[in-house]
């Protein structure tokens, strides 16, 4: 095995334009995300995957000036673009993971390694339980797996979110989660809006000290003691840009 997070990133973004390269603390988000990525041990390698737009071309000019692995593909087609940076990198499995999430916690992505590792072969996707706080998430895929959704997926919300394709198939691709065991379903810790930039920056601020990838439990704390933090970005649907995708898929046809 040859575990590789790729991390989809580009600089488009319809409530919150140029998110991934927006500043937490003197490095942009993108590379916090990065940066935690690399505390995950067995990981072989961290890239990103940016798109061949001209627009994007910011994306990898910060990786270059990082020394971060980046590929690009396409803009709209973003499976096809993890596809063929999962092919190129030799990735097996794929760690996804995407760049408006800088709080991911490294021993959140471990577990779900460790998950998929266990099933020897007979787990080919281990997803994320959505009782854990939104912006923690974590998907890790076998490239056989990820190889047939890019050849047979259609519809274009399974093109432009990786997975759909395989998590609606639990009978043709053997799955497991990690679980939570707490519902902690209302904490949103992902940036797509300026509210959820604004908490991440002073949750940033609070906590981060160099070589110390603080996790979950000490955000929670953090939180606690700061309950006004919470109110920064209350009430914001969840999965806004899947369900806004799915919405765009076509009606499905009728039988007669």
């Amino acid at each position: 095995m040859r575990p590789v997070a790729i991390v989809q990133a580009r600089m488009a973004s319809t409530r919150l334009p140029g998110k991934v390269l927006l500043p937490l603390g003197d490095k942009p988000v993108l590379f916090r995300v990065v940066e935690r990525l690399r505390f995950v041990p067995g990981l072989a390698d961290v890239v990103v995957a940016t798109t061949d737009s001209p627009a994007d071309e910011p994306i990898r000019a910060f990786c270059r000036s990082e020394g971060i692995s980046c590929l690009w593909g396409s803009e709209d087609d973003v499976l096809d673009r993890y596809y063929s940076a999962a092919r190129d990198l030799g990735a097996d499995p794929i760690v996804r993971v995407t760049a408006d999430c800088p709080f991911v916690d490294p021993a959140i992505v471990r577990r779900a390694l460790d998950i998929f590792e266990a099933g020897g072969g007979n787990i080919v996707y281990v997803g994320f339980d959505r009782r854990f706080p939104d912006g923690l998430d974590v998907e890790v895929v076998a490239f056989d797996a990820l190889e047939i959704a890019w050849r047979e997926a259609k519809l274009p919300s399974e093109r432009e979110h990786v997975t759909p394709f395989i998590w609606k198939q639990p009978k043709r691709f053997p799955q497991d989660r990690v679980s939570s065991d707490s519902d902690l379903s209302a904490e949103r810790w992902t940036v797509d809006r300026p509210e959820d930039y604004e908490l991440a920056q002073a949750v940033h601020a609070a906590l981060y000290r160099p070589g110390h990838p603080f996790g979950m439990a000490e955000i929670l704390g953090l939180l606690d003691v700061h309950p006004g933090l919470r109110h920064l970005n209350q009430g914001v649907v969840r999965d806004e840009g899947y369900l806004k995708s799915v919405g765009g898929d076509p009606a499905p046809r009728r039988r007669r």
